[in-house]
């Protein structure tokens, strides 16, 4: 799976809501718009378009960028490999440590409970 960065992730995340865009359009999209150096979007795109993460097609004298990766997929590897590198690849102790540090609402333990309960009929 291709790594990306933090900063990467963020316009990862701009394309992923709606390609084909170009750089500007990438710039106004991101969050805190106006913060973010054409420079430094530029680059990441770049990062990003050498990683194979997106492609650049090209639209006259501007480039469009459109996502290769898959949102789905790029989470399901970010959150394996957390998950492996902290809790030895299991859950249980992932949220036992958010619950003894009392950052499970009583929404999340609600919907922890859901889940468990559909898992649970889908294997019986």
């Amino acid at each position: 799976m291709i790594r990306i960065s933090e900063a990467e992730a963020v316009v990862m995340e701009v394309l992923w809501e709606r390609h084909p865009l170009s750089a500007d359009e990438v710039i106004t999209r991101l969050p805190g718009g106006n913060e973010w150096a054409e420079a430094t979007v530029k680059t990441l795109l770049n990062r990003l378009l050498n990683k194979g993460a997106i492609r650049a097609d090209k639209d006259g004298r501007r480039y469009l960028y459109s996502p290769l990766v898959q949102r789905d997929a790029w989470l399901l590897e970010e959150s394996s490999s957390l998950i492996e590198r902290l809790f030895d690849g299991r859950i249980a102790p992932l949220v036992a440590h958010f619950s003894l540090h009392q950052r499970l609402s009583r929404d999340d333990v609600a919907e922890l409970r859901k889940l468990l309960e559909e898992l649970d009929d889908d294997q019986h």
